[in-house]
Formats: structure tokens, sequence, C-alpha cells
């Protein structure tokens, strides 16, 4: 029988496209369930928007003063003297550590996955604590909570709440997605109980049992569970004060705290939130088992301590053939590298719910702007969506959310360990970009997020960009497509089809916990690319119609006569959609400044989207994107050399309209090298080393700082980006430093070898030394001291040292 040539033709695309649908499939089930709440020490829930949520609170029953301390959301005023997760793997499972000096706990958090069936399979975690000093008394109550919005049941054994500790409490479920589940939570073999204190006699019988509450709260307010659980334990503790003396009775009157601050065991009818507590003296354990029903494998204690090790050996193994460090490092390193890498996976979350958005504003600034680029409508701050994102976030404790350009730097490092992870990410992010081509620079969806945030930070404005940052995960995934055998044969076998022609493209078997599925399958990863090609081509015909400069007017000549950018939205002290806050700009602002990292963030944009389209077969396009990198890397010395001082520069306008350079140097200055658009002949390449290698000015023992040491604001004022060293700048100057100017022969090649090898070790012994003596990575440095400041832990672009450490520089 004659096949149509028709159906010939498309047959390797619709292969593809199936293969492409395998992999999404099995992706959705690998990745459903995790450690999704990155603001909680720790919380698993799915990718799901409403549905099952979980978490951990604790606090110390030594005296009544801690329960105003209790831990639940990270926190940097908790002072933990570390909370890190030593291994992390979104699809198997991890373990975390947690100091909490004001408890005396040393509490260990591990949990691992069972993968099968078709509700994101089942997992089990293991809550272990000791006294962090032995010489101090250690009494901790800890909650676990799982709580349920949306449709579905949740109902607890009732038969199980007996008062021995070995029964388990059993929890029983069902929703749409997750099918039947239920959940055991039980006690460890070696637990002891508070058996002493004041009015022990009147608790005897309650001092080792399991104490429950079961709570009615309105359909999405889970995440406020520890305020519902608080209220739970006052109810328990109001009748016993009067009981034992009224509100005039001091602590020396008063029960213990281990006795006072209990759940009273009330479960309310209809209950979609409970919580189960634990009261220990010294050290403990305890296990949660959630089992799906349509998985047979589940966990016992033993089997999850045999496992437990197993997944600790082979994540140590796949580490280091990953990130390989070499053997003359210096102590401590590999646990250092493999923290940072665990806590950036650790510090996933699945965010669902609205996001303010204002489509009225335009700043004063931009209020010359052709209507063609500025186009405002409604009438003022309105919510949008609900949408949902999984994402990295930079800051579990400061910003657990989603930020646009921390994410490209997050997916180079998650790209490494788990390709198809980074890929999932990418989708979700790209899915933001709406009809015109924008996508908020924050994401704060839902209320739990935009608790976190203050007011006047949570509305996103649709004029407003931030660097494109996400087409370098893009550029690392065809990267590493190139790495492959004969990357761009569509693998299809018609001969073996009675059709003549290649190989048919099966996807491969793959470990779940590799994340490979479409680097050994190029026909489904070119499928992936050509789904996501028409949104990114949209992103980027909006920066280039909304952020474009003026080049014509004020006396400017430059090649192009289009190709000029300026950031909207920025005030007299800040610019934050350039993401370099405070960084030093004109004063005043004009209508009529160019921004140098912007259009060097544009050659970079045009740069990645030409490789894409030329692998997906988008020849004309690939020729736009050639012909407008080009003229972008004319127009950076046309418009932004300044001869005089030997710099790159900002532009503005003065008093008598007349273009003139606005020279501040520090990252600005650097970001044609930066982002690898400074050809390596260049005859500008020289001063640019020169200013990077200057101890007067860029160049510290600790990194290269954002701000010259000379300039009169160095240090001034917020002191954000005005001297700190930021890590995923410095990452960029390795990268072109290693990929670019240390490779190519000439006379500037020595000083590049010199800056890129010193860079790299200043970075890595700093950060290690700070990790060390705080327990934290963080989010930025300190341009005198070197000392970690601001936000911690953040394991966003900071954990990029690990790639600095293996000299792994993707996307670049």
């Amino acid at each position: 029988m004659q096949i149509p040539y028709l159906l010939l033709s498309l047959l390797p695309a619709v292969l593809a496209q199936d293969a492409l649908l395998k992999v999404e499939e099995d992706e959705s089930q690998s990745l459903l369930w995790g450690t999704y709440r990155p603001n909680l020490y720790f919380g698993m829930r799915p990718r799901l928007p409403k549905s099952l949520m979980t978490g951990l609170m604790w606090y110390g029953v030594q005296d009544l003063s801690s329960f105003r301390n209790m831990r639940h959301s990270c926190e940097q005023g908790d002072n933990l003297r570390g909370y890190t997760w030593t291994e992390h793997d979104p699809r198997d499972g991890g373990i975390e550590v947690l100091k909490d000096d004001l408890n005396n706990l040393d509490l260990h958090v591990e949990w691992l996955k069972t993968h099968g069936g078709d509700h994101g399979g089942s997992w089990s975690v293991r809550i272990s604590g000791k006294p962090l000093d032995p010489s101090r008394p250690s009494m901790s109550s800890l909650i676990f909570y799982a709580g349920l919005d949306g449709f579905g049941s949740l109902e607890i054994d009732q038969e199980a709440l007996t008062e021995v500790p070995e029964v388990p409490i059993v929890l029983t479920g069902r929703t749409p997605e997750l099918g039947e589940f239920k959940m055991r939570i039980e006690n460890g073999p070696d637990n002891s109980y508070v058996r002493r204190g004041r009015h022990w006699e009147d608790f005897v019988h309650k001092s080792d049992k399991t104490h429950v509450a079961g709570i009615v709260v309105p359909d999405g307010t889970v995440w406020q569970a520890k305020d519902h659980v608080s209220r739970a334990i006052m109810t328990h503790v109001e009748p016993l004060v009067t009981r034992y003396g009224g509100t005039q009775a001091g602590p020396d009157v008063l029960p213990d705290a281990a006795f006072l601050l209990m759940l009273d065991d009330e479960i309310v009818p209809g209950a979609n939130l409970y919580a189960v507590q634990k009261t220990f003296e010294g050290p403990f354990s305890f296990d949660i088992h959630y089992e799906n029903s349509d998985v047979k494998q589940t966990f016992d204690a033993q089997t999850f301590g045999t496992s437990l090790v197993a997944f600790k050996e082979s994540f140590d193994d796949r580490f280091k053939q990953i990130f390989p460090i070499s053997n003359d490092s210096a102590p401590g390193l590999f646990e250092f590298s493999k923290a940072i890498t665990s806590n950036l996976l650790g510090g996933i979350g699945y965010f669902y719910g609205t996001s303010i958005v204002d489509r009225s504003v335009i700043h004063e600034w931009d209020e010359e702007d052709s209507v063609d680029t500025i186009k405002p409508s409604g009438g003022g701050p309105e919510l949008a969506g609900p949408t949902q994102l999984l994402t990295a976030t930079p800051s579990r404790s400061f910003f657990p959310r989603g930020f646009y350009w921390d994410e490209g730097f997050h997916l180079l490092h998650i790209g490494e360990w788990d390709n198809d992870l980074s890929l999932e990410i990418l989708r979700d992010w790209l899915k933001l970009v709406d009809e015109d081509g924008w996508v908020g620079r924050e994401q704060i969806l839902g209320e739990e997020a935009r608790s976190k945030v203050p007011k006047e930070f949570q509305t996103q404005y649709p004029t407003y960009a931030n660097p494109p940052t996400l087409t370098m995960a893009v550029s690392a995934f065809i990267q590493r497509l190139k790495e492959q055998a004969d990357p761009l044969s569509d693998g299809l076998n018609l001969q073996s089809l009675g059709l003549g022609g290649a190989q048919l493209p099966l996807v491969q078997d793959s470990s779940p916990t590799h994340g490979d599925a479409l680097l050994k399958n190029p026909p489904a990863a070119r499928a992936y690319l050509s789904s996501i090609y028409p949104t990114l081509r949209r992103h980027y015909q909006w920066f280039k119609r909304t952020q474009k400069g003026q080049v014509k007017q004020w006396g400017r000549t430059a090649t192009s006569r289009t190709e000029a950018y300026r950031w909207r939205g920025r005030t007299p002290d800040h610019v934050l959609t350039s993401g370099l806050d405070d960084y030093p700009r004109a004063r005043p602002p004009h209508v009529g400044e160019l921004h140098l990292d912007l259009i060097s963030w544009m050659g970079f944009f045009s740069r990645t989207m030409k490789q894409i389209a030329g692998y997906v077969g988008e020849d004309d396009d690939e020729a736009e994107y050639a012909a407008t990198e080009k003229a972008i890397i004319a127009n950076i010395d046309d418009l932004h050399w300044n001869e005089e001082e030997k710099v790159y520069c900002d532009a503005s306008v003065n008093e008598e309209d007349e273009s003139y350079h606005v020279c501040h140097r520090g990252y600005i200055s650097l970001f044609p090298l930066l982002l690898g658009l400074l050809p390596a002949d260049s005859p500008h390449l020289g001063a640019v080393l020169e200013l990077m290698h200057d101890p007067q000015h860029l160049w510290s023992p600790y990194g290269i700082r954002s701000l010259s040491a000379s300039h009169p604001l160095f240090g001034k004022d917020e002191n954000y980006w005005r001297g700190a060293i930021w890590m995923q700048m410095n990452y960029m100057a390795l990268a072109s430093l290693k990929n670019i100017y240390t490779q190519r022969l000439g006379p500037h090649q020595k000083l590049a070898q010199q800056i890129y090898s010193e860079l790299r070790d200043n970075i890595i012994k700093n950060t290690h030394k700070e990790f060390e003596r705080t327990g934290y990575v963080w989010e930025q440095y300190d341009a005198v001291t070197g000392e970690g400041r601001r936000s911690h832990p953040f394991t966003g672009w900071t954990s990029l040292v690990t790639l600095i450490i293996s000299e792994k520089y993707p996307g670049f």
C-alpha cells in the first residue's frame, strides 16, 4: 500500500509531538509532589491550585515564652544558626538540617518519594531531633498539619486516637486530582516524653499522648495554619489558666508549658485542617507516610531508613559527576557546593492565585513617549488571574516568590542538574506572558505570597520590563543538545516501517531522577522549542516596542537608527526595572536617556533568539535576529563608548538639549563584556579589563564590586548596588572571560586569563568562608570586608558558586 507523500512529510513532526507529550506526562507525575512551600521551614504540597497542603511548626516548652516564637515560616528574625538542605532532588527526596539555638534543637527533616500510579506517587517524611547542647534542657513540641483547600474530603480515624503513643494517627482523604490517599503519623522507637514539672500529677495521663485538633477553616486559608493552630491551643490554655489561679497567676503557679500548651483533642465535624502534636524531652523521631491508593510500594520505618542511605549515596555520586571538584580543593568545599545546590532545588515553590496589575500608569519621564510605545489603559490597580507558577525562589525567608531576572540564573544551575525540570519551570513562566508580550517582573500570586510583600511593591505595571534572562535557559538547553550525538537529526527510520528513511524516535528509558528525557530525544526537544518559540518572539518584540530609546534626536549618530534602549519606570534615585535598583544614573531623569545595560541585554536577547530560531528552522527570523545583534554591537560603541574616559557609559540629555555620556564606573561599564558582546579584537577590551582589575575601582579580594571604590557615592545612602559584590554579575564576568576572552589570541589574552583565575579563586574562598562562619550564603557581600550582607539564606543566584567551582558556564 502506498502511503501519501504528505503523510510521510508530516510524520516526523507528529511523532516528535507524541514523544514530547509522553515526556510531559511523565514529568507531571514525577514532579507532582514536592517541598513546594519554600517559605516554610518544611511543607509538602502538589502542583495543584487547590489541594492538600502540609507543614511543620514547633516551639520549645522549657518555658511559656517560647510559644510566642513558634517556628513555621522562614523568618530572618528567628535567628536560626542555619537551615540547610544538605541533599535535595525534587524527584526523589531530601535531607534538611535546622539548628535552633533558642529551643536548643538540632532538627532533621528527611523525605523520600516512591513513584508510580496516576496521582504523583507516595512519599514519607522522618522528623527527628536532639539537643544542640546536651548540657542544656531540650523540650520540644512539634505540630505536623495537613489541610485541604478545594474539593475533596479529609478525615481522621478517631478510633486510633488512644493514649498509647505507639498507635499511629491515620488521616484518610480523597480529591479529584489525587484520588484516594491516607496519611500515617507514627512515633519512632526511642522517644522520651515530658514526665516532670509543675502539676505533673494532673497531666500524667496526657504527657506522652499525641494530641490532635480538627478545625474547619475557610477555603483558601490553609496557608494560615499557624494562626488556626495557635487559636486551637489557646482554647486549651484559657480554662487551665482560670483553674490554676486566673490571669493574675504567675508562671510559678501555672502548669509547665509542656502541659499547658497542648491541643485540646477536639475534632470539629467537617474539619478540613488537622494538626497532630507531639511533645518530647531529649532526642525523638516520628514518621509521616503519605500513601496513594494506586501505589503498591510504601515505606515502613526500616525500609525508609535503608532507602534514605541509598538516596544519599546516589545523590553524592551523581553530584560528583555533574559538579566535579578538584582533589586539591579546600576541605568542606564539596559539602558546601552540594548544600547550596540542594538549597536552590529545595527553594523551588508552586504558587497559585491572583496578582495585582495596574495598566493605567505612565511614569513622569515616560509621558513624552509615542503612543505606539506606551499604551495605558484601565483605571488603576486590579486583580488579574488567577495563574499558577512553578519557580525557584531567591530567598526562602525574604523573597519566597518568583522573580523574572533571578530566574534565568536559577535555571542555568537547575538545568545542569535536571534539564527537564528547568524546562518545566521555563514553560510555566512563558505561560504568564500576555498577548502583548509582557510578563510581570515579580510574580506575587495569591494572598500567601502577598503576605510577605510590602504593599507598595505588590502592584505590577505592564510597561515595566526586567533583564530578559529567561532565554539563558533556552541557550543552555541548546548547548546541552549539541553535546549529544547528531542532535539535529530527526532520528526517523522510515525504512524500518517499510517506508524508507531514518529511525523512529522513541523516548528512551530514563530514570526519573535524571531529568534528561528531552536530551535523549532530539525530536521531542525540537518540538518543545517550537512550542515555546512564538511566545518568546512575542516577548522579544514587546521589549523592542516598549523599551526603545531615541537615536535621531539630540544630535546622536549611530550605525543603526533604531537600536537604542531605555528602561521605563525610573525615579530620580532608582531604576528598579533594571535590577540594579539604586545604581547611579543620570540626574535628573530624562526621556532621552539611553541605558547601556539594556542595549546589552537586547543584544544578548537577539543572539539567543537567533540560536533558537536556527534550531527550530525559522530561517527568516534567524537572519532578522542576526542583523539586530550586529546593529546593537555597533551601536554600543557608537552611542555608549566615551573615548576621553575610556569607559562605556549611559547617555542622557542636558539642559541645552545636547546628548552627553553619564559615566559611573561599575557593573554598568562592564555590560558589553559581561554579556559577551564586546568583540575579542575590540580596541576597547584592554580598558574594560583594566577597569575590572583595578583595586581603586572594581577589584577586591572577594569579587568585583558593583561601583568603583573611588566613586563619591560608593557605600552611600541605600547602598544596595553602590559597591556591594553580587554573585550573578561575577558569574557573568567569569563566564565571558572563560568562554571568550581567555580563548582568543591577542594582546589582552594573558590579562583575561589572570583575571579569570584570580576572580574565580576569590569568589570561591569568600563565599565558602562566609558560609562556614555564618551558616548561610547571602544576597550580597560587603565590598570592603567580604562579609555576607542583607537577605539570608539567599540560595537563588548566589548558588551559582557551584557552577563556578566546577567551571561550568552554560548559557554564555
